[in-house]
């Protein structure tokens, strides 16, 4: 049934094929001439190729070596991957009694479409079964190539590439050929030079020959001799193109090799998969510069089945169509099988192999060949070039889905030719290059550059072709047709466009330098071409009119649309005189692309840095002048000093927490017959005076009921009844490790016993323990402030203190608590109380030194131990007693 439909496709195709070879009767019309002058644009897909496969079938090969051969000759037939190319499956071998053949046409020149690639894949089975009635056990080669070169050229199409590939295990051996001569000698060497003819005639016909041997047996030198016989120009202009023999080990590397070697013939890529048994994933990779490719499955076995998926992992079809590409299947049914993809979408394809139970003990391999076919967008500057003008061309690279080349690694080896011909001249070849180097603009931008000259001779019609070649891709040769230049152009224009990066709703900005040099008012058009698909773009303003004999620079916008699909728009831009629109008079190349567009934060992420970045330091320049605000008002380490007559009578220094905003009260506290002190006080306190520091870091003092007056390092200031106070400011210097500083009074070695030192010479206090009495009273009571000789306080029993602590002497004082239980760094009440009753007991002691010895190691009074146990733990008098 199927070979029947096959047959009457095949003579339909043959019966149309008469209608259009036959000759036109006498006096129709000559429409051909007609249709050659306005040449076509070229049709899609890949170039054909008409090719015979050629496989020996003589008895050196053994049964396992013929059915790799069958499935290596069906690999070619079914990973064709243009369906207008022609295709004949030979088996030969030699004629050596009657009614033998030396050759035997299993498969006659089959179009390769989709039902001829399946009746190719049935009767390329037919290799496997040898017949010695028809087929005679030698290696005739010339019979082989005769019977090629002869189906190959029986249609003239000359711009059709014809190629053999001939696949051998052994020699020329027509020893036992009787038409070849009478003896073995002679059948020899006829054998050689009827060889040698049959390879003159295939050069002539441009039959190209590709020779495959495997195994050890192999005439090298013959198979070269047939690679260089043969037809030499190849599919491009490089040496891989080049027709050459080669051989493999043994068989079981002659579908590899042989389908590389078609490759190479095809002017196609190959790209190797996965061999694995089944069940497997196989995946081949078909990239992105291919337009059309086949993925070939070597199953071995029919029963293996595959199920294909694009690079995105969807299940494909295996007929029609399916997100812009072409499926065609073949040889489902036979040991290898091809998957056809017009416009294949590039990347990783997967294909699903199952096999029942028994049929999964070889492994399947996957490949993919591939061919690029690019179509070429060419620019000539000037668009109208001048008889002798060297004129500018540059040509970008695109796919069949409007996808334009920007990776040059996908074009490694790429040689770019062009073509200027035209009325009144002979047509003149050039080049163009990419390596950035004038007038190519940047190197490895797929842009081609190159320049040409209008020879002088032109005079009118100019048409500019380019080719490219490289390994898997070819060029659709589409022309650029132009005329040449008048000698004085009347209008003279040039365009620039912004080469930038936008998003959908953006514009780009552009500009027409037009130069009017007639008399007559030009209107000058703008058009866009050869755009990516899915481009929305609209050139604003569209139409420009320049008066005569002016220049104009008119801006210009191309607004990209909403649903401009992202990447590389492409194409160009014309500028076309609108009363000779078929002239364009300039043209530029879009170079723009389209993102998508950010999100706001994306957008204002330098703001939002900037404003970050200027709160930190705000932030940190606040926090620092608050930080030296609060150091410099804050009194802690600053020492007062009470004098009188220049003696020191006390010493105050300002503990942590005790001064509040830069203000420390104080007061001079002074009981009958004893001398006075400094207490802190109480803010606002009677009779409280204030040292005070200002935000500028100076120190000035306010006496009680005075002005507030500045006070410097050391030097006294009066307070009232004849004493004075001096202000050192020891904050730099005194702060402990923590911060704080060691506060309360300094007298007979601070608080803590440690020893004060006396900054005008004479130290009453500082040596803690045994200081030397200035009053001249012999008593060496530690806290004694008496002037000797002059003034002499009431002896051991009188009271001492201020009244105050005279209104303490009969309370029972309870025990000592910490410092901050009350207040920070000072002494509560109950320890005021505890220590008058130490001074009590002092004073029935008769008024000298206890047991426990002087101030500072726990003894119990003295002449004057009531106020020296005072003075003793009275970092600060308790102001609200």
């Amino acid at each position: 049934m199927r070979t029947g439909r096959a047959l009457r496709a095949a003579a339909l195709a043959a019966a149309l094929g008469l209608v259009v070879l036959a000759p036109a009767p006498p006096g129709a019309p000559a429409t051909a001439p007609a249709a050659a002058s306005a040449p076509s644009a070229p049709p899609e897909g890949a170039d054909p190729v008409d090719f015979a496969i050629v496989v020996d079938q003589s008895d050196s090969l053994s049964d396992e070596d013929l059915a790799r051969e069958v499935e290596a000759a069906s690999l070619l037939a079914q990973g064709e991957i243009s369906e207008r190319s022609r295709a004949t499956v030979i088996g030969f071998g030699s004629s050596e009694k009657p009614g033998q053949s030396p050759v035997r046409e299993v498969c006659p020149l089959t179009v390769a479409d989709a039902a001829g690639r399946q009746r190719l894949s049935d009767c390329v089975q037919q290799l496997g079964r040898r017949d010695q009635a028809r087929v005679g056990p030698g290696t005739d080669f010339p019979a082989a190539v005769r019977q090629a070169v002869t189906r190959l050229t029986e249609r003239d199409q000359p711009a059709t590439p014809k190629v053999v590939f001939l696949l051998t295990d052994g020699r020329l051996d027509v020893e036992d050929s009787p038409e070849y001569g009478t003896d073995r000698e002679s059948r020899k060497a006829n054998g050689v030079k009827r060889l040698a003819d049959e390879l003159a005639r295939a050069r002539r016909e441009n039959v190209q020959i590709w020779p495959l041997g495997f195994g050890t047996g192999i005439d090298r030198a013959t198979l070269t001799a047939m690679a260089e016989g043969g037809y030499r120009g190849g599919c491009a202009d490089r040496p891989s193109a080049t027709p050459r023999m080669r051989v493999v080990a043994d068989s079981t590397g002659i579908d590899k090799a042989f389908q590389e070697t078609f490759a190479a013939a095809r002017c196609a890529g190959i790209t190797p998969g996965d061999s694995k048994r089944p069940p497997a994933d196989l995946y081949v990779t078909i990239p992105p510069i291919a337009t059309d490719g086949s993925i070939t499955v070597s199953k071995h076995d029919p029963e293996v089945t595959v199920t294909y998926y694009d690079p995105r992992g969807r299940k494909v079809p295996t007929s029609g169509t399916f997100d812009g590409s072409g499926f065609e299947l073949s040889g489902r049914d036979g040991p290898v099988e091809a998957l056809r993809v017009s416009d294949p979408l590039p990347g990783r394809w997967r294909a699903r192999v199952e096999a029942p139970e028994g049929h999964r003990g070889r492994e399947v391999a996957v490949r993919a060949i591939w061919q690029g076919r690019l179509r070429s967008s060419v620019v000539l500057d000037p668009a109208s070039p001048r008889p002798g003008e060297r004129a500018v061309v540059e040509v970008r690279m695109q796919t069949r889905r409007g996808v334009y080349i920007t990776d040059p690694a996908l074009l490694t080896g790429i040689k770019v030719t062009g073509q200027l011909a035209g009325d009144g001249f002979d047509p003149v070849g050039f080049t163009l290059a990419d390596d950035g180097r004038a007038p190519d603009r940047t190197a490895s931008d797929v842009r081609f550059t190159g320049t040409v000259t209008v020879p002088a001779g032109a005079t009118g019609a100019l048409r500019l072709t380019t080719r490219m070649e490289a390994p898997g891709v070819t060029s659709d040769l589409r022309p650029l047709n132009a005329r040449t230049g008048e000698r004085a152009p009347a209008v003279v224009a040039g365009l620039t466009v912004d080469r930038t990066t936008v998003h959908p709703g953006d514009t780009v900005r552009g500009t027409l330098s037009v130069t009017n040099n007639d008399s007559a008012p030009h209107t000058l058009r703008l058009t866009l071409s050869d755009q990516a698909p899915g481009t929305e773009l609209r050139v604003d303003p569209a139409a420009v009119t320049v008066p005569p004999g002016s220049r104009r620079e008119t801006p210009f916008t191309l607004t990209v649309g909403a649903g401009t699909a992202l990447g590389e728009i492409g194409g160009k831009i014309t500028a076309v005189d609108a009363g000779a629109p078929d002239r364009p008079l300039t043209e530029a190349f879009l170079v723009v692309r389209v993102e998508e567009r950010p999100g706001w934060p994306e957008r204002w992420w330098p703001a939002l840095a900037a404003g970050a970045a200027a709160v930190l330091l705000l932030g940190a320049f606040a926090a620092l002048r608050l930080r030296a605000v609060r150091a410099r008002l804050d009194l802690t380490g600053v020492e007062l000093e009470l004098l009188r007559d220049g003696h020191v009578l006390d010493r105050l220094t300002v503990r942590h927490g005790q001064s509040v905003r830069g203000r420390f009260p104080f007061t001079v506290e002074q009981g009958l017959g004893t001398a006075p002190t400094l207490q802190r006080g109480r803010p606002g306190a009677h009779g409280a005076h204030e040292l005070i520091a200002t935000r500028g870091g100076e120190l000035r003092l306010r006496p009680h009921g005075g002005p507030e007056l500045p006070v410097r390092d050391g030097a006294a200031a009066g307070l009232d009844d004849g004493l004075d106070v001096a202000v050192h400011d020891r904050r730099s210097a005194g702060r402990a490790p923590g911060g704080r500083a060691d506060g309360g009074r300094t007298d007979g070695g601070g608080l803590r016993g440690d020893r004060g030192t006396d900054p005008y010479g004479t130290d009453p206090y500082g040596t803690g323990d045994h200081r030397t009495d200035p009053y001249g009273s012999g008593d060496h009571g530690a806290g004694d402030h008496r002037a000797g000789g002059r003034y002499r306080p009431n002896g051991g029993g009188a009271p001492r203190g201020s009244w105050r602590d005279r209104l303490r002497l009969g309370r029972t004082a309870p025990p000592p608590r910490r410092p901050a239980d009350d207040e920070p760094g000072g002494w509560s009440r109950d320890d005021r109380d505890h220590r008058d009753d130490r001074s009590r007991h002092g004073r029935r002691d008769g008024g000298t030194n206890g047991p426990g010895g002087p101030r500072g190691t726990g003894g119990e009074g003295g002449t004057d131990g009531g106020h020296d146990d005072r003075r003793t733990g009275a970092g600060s008098w308790d102001p609200n007693f």
